[in-house]
């Protein structure tokens, strides 16, 4: 076992683990998060991601040796202040979510492709989400709700530039 430091929602929490033990497994297990969830285990529908440094990660199969003193962000700490992320919210309008499982890997995903680029094109989108799964089909939902967070992401940045907010 050995300890490590993680920078969690801009908090820095204390672990102990294998250093090969899954990030998913510390954040959730040890660290109580509920956001992120095991899905396959091979990194493959999405479930676990969480954002590592800016990127989207599939935190399951990424070892906690590897994310020390970088800044990890989960669908748990997007609500500040007791308010829901604008992707959150663009979910929740465009209902983009049935039964809600693989949504913190759509959320997460779109969070870090919106903060790379605030104005992706259709295809941008569907190139950035092509690996996630939704067996419930809510695609088009989630496309709508990409292009809806994107364009109040641009209104409220716009406001804070201009001395609006």
């Amino acid at each position: 076992m050995a300890q490590f430091t993680l920078s969690v929602d801009g908090e820095a929490r204390q672990v102990e683990a294998q250093p090969e033990t899954p990030l998913l497994y510390v954040l959730r297990g040890q660290l109580g998060l509920k956001g992120p969830k095991f899905g396959c285990g091979f990194a493959q529908c999405g479930a676990c991601t969480v954002i590592v440094n800016g990127a989207a990660a599939r935190s399951c199969m990424l070892p906690v040796s590897a994310v020390q003193d970088q800044p990890i962000r989960t669908l748990d700490g997007l609500v500040k202040d007791g308010k829901p992320h604008l992707v959150q919210l663009a979910f929740i309008e465009e209902e983009a979510a049935q039964c809600g499982y693989c949504t913190n890997a759509w959320v997460m995903n779109v969070v870090a492709l919106l903060e790379r680029n605030s104005a992706p094109t259709k295809d941008q989108i569907r190139q950035e989400l092509a690996g996630l799964k939704c067996r419930c089909g809510m695609h088009m939902a989630i496309l709508r709700a990409v292009l809806r967070a994107a364009a109040q992401m641009r209104k409220t940045a716009g406001a804070t530039t201009t001395g609006q907010a």
